[in-house]
């Protein structure tokens, strides 16, 4: 198995290098040469695995013998001994026809740690295995800076920098990334949006001196390996609701901002798993909406929203679809980009339109929506939501068509967004680890949101492990 970069201008590369990379040195984002396929009988052999077996057939696929099969094996298992439940990501069904699939039993209840406590282990195994210096930099719009801090905090050999929007996540969110107290963590607030961060990431990550000198990875869904895991469930959730149903098909509603999450189910479908609909679910900051509905890719106005996860405008993950949809065309993709760009926006042919809505269906959910699905679903099943997972059962009633077998992911535990559960009149009960959190003190920078100013701090935070003399 060989990677290469969507804007085609990276040699052909194994597993292991595609995880150092991270961003494609030419800018793009890296992705297989090519998918695997698996067979109908080869689906019905892994029907009956458990979540770890099932997590070392899909991901062999693309490690590709790189990592050695009982080595590969610990690292999954060291993986997913973390979370709270044995089958590490369980389906609970709600109603006739209607499933969530609980991605928050992890260490920071959050669905980010299904695919982050395997990147940081993969993480620490690769610099065991070179001696390699990692130094990881990234940017969260809430949830993927506790659990990148989380999987790779106290592992030797690497360091980890987190920007993430000052005021903009919510609190124990910002209490569970800044009360790490460890010289390996640097927790960086900036005054700016989640996109202000993620493109100062990329344009760090452009600088290939800088990104070499400093040893810099990605914790990011830009790093292939964000996707390869979070694939994994996909294929979990579709063989338990299986063996309860008789189905031929399975749609999914992801609540979504960067595309990553949805993106590894069109991968898991194009591997071969009996994928219907992927309903993408946004809410006010709704471009991806847009442009499964109108073929027009261009940010709006940016609102702060009771799901703050997907408070996101430019999805980071979105060429890698647009990659395949411009049938595998690297020069047409790059275009686009460029256009992108340039132009602040860009649009795709009718026919390709009509492929964009033959796989996917959107649906932006509004806030009073979000808060009225959260206390309409507590009322009736007496199930509580997170307001993501509330947008992603909300779109789900919209697009989904009653005869069909449909899951959510429910990507968070309520917890962590007490302030939309408040709204609804809820009491919620915190589970331990987080109650603990809000008597702890705080470690973070606040700094403006400037390529200038973050350098500045990834300089002092990171130069004890660089080879270079500054």
């Amino acid at each position: 198995m060989k990677y290469i970069s969507t804007r085609g201008k990276v040699n052909k590369i194994g597993f292991i290098d595609t995880v150092l990379m991270g961003l494609a040195t030419d800018g793009g984002l890296l992705v297989p040469e090519k998918i695997p396929q698996i067979s109908k009988d080869k689906l019905d052999a892994m029907s009956n695995l458990s979540y770890q077996e099932l997590a070392y057939e899909i991901i062999s696929y693309y490690v590709d013998g790189e990592i050695p099969e009982n080595e590969l094996k610990e690292l999954i298992k060291k993986s997913y001994e973390t979370f709270r439940t044995p089958e590490v990501t369980p389906v609970v069904k709600l109603k006739e026809n209607m499933y969530v699939l609980e991605l928050f039993h992890g260490p920071t209840f959050a669905f980010k740690d299904v695919a982050l406590q395997f990147l940081g282990n993969l993480y620490s195994y690769i610099a065991k295995k070179t001696g390699e210096t990692i130094n990881i930099l990234g940017a969260t719009s809430g949830d993927t800076g506790a659990s990148a801090i989380e999987g790779v905090r106290g592992k030797e050999g690497i360091r980890i920098c987190i920007l993430h929007p000052h005021g903009k996540v919510s609190k124990v969110q910002e209490l569970q990334m800044t009360t790490v107290d460890d010289e390996s963590v640097l927790n960086l607030a900036i005054k700016g949006t989640f996109d202000d961060g993620q493109r100062i990431i990329k344009e760090i990550f452009a600088d290939l001196d800088f990104k070499a000198q400093y040893h810099l990875r990605a914790i990011n869904s830009i790093n292939f390996a964000r996707i390869l895991a979070q694939t994994v469930y996909y294929f979990y959730a579709y063989f338990q609701v299986a063996k309860e149903k008789d189905i031929k098909s399975l749609n999914f509603s992801v609540p979504t901002g960067n595309f990553g999450d949805i993106f590894a189910g069109y991968l898991a479908k194009r591997m071969g798993l009996p994928v219907g609909k992927l309903i993408v679910a946004t809410n006010e900051n709704n471009i991806l909406e847009r442009f499964i509905k109108d073929g027009v890719y261009q940010p709006g106005e940016f609102h702060s929203t009771y799901s703050p996860s997907m408070d996101i405008q430019v999805a980071s993950n979105f060429e890698r679809y647009l990659y395949y949809l411009l049938k595998e065309d690297p020069s047409a993709t790059s275009a686009l980009m460029d256009q992108f760009k340039s132009e602040g926006k860009m649009t795709v042919t009718v026919e390709q339109l009509l492929r964009v809505q033959a796989d996917f269906a959107a649906e932006g959910v509004q806030g009073e929506e979000c808060l009225k699905t959260i206390s309409q679903y507590h009322k009736e099943t007496q199930y509580l939501l997170d307001p993501h997972t509330a947008c992603g059962i909300a779109a789900y009633e919209t697009c989904n068509e009653q005869d069909q077998v449909c899951v959510t992911l429910s990507t968070a535990h309520p917890a962590k967004f007490n302030e939309a559960i408040q709204l609804c009149d809820i009491e919620q009960t915190y589970p331990e680890q987080i109650q603990a959190l809000f008597d702890k003190p705080q470690y973070l920078e606040v700094v403006e949101a400037s390529n200038e100013d973050i350098r500045h701090q990834l300089e002092k935070h990171f130069r004890s492990t660089s080879s270079v003399e500054k």
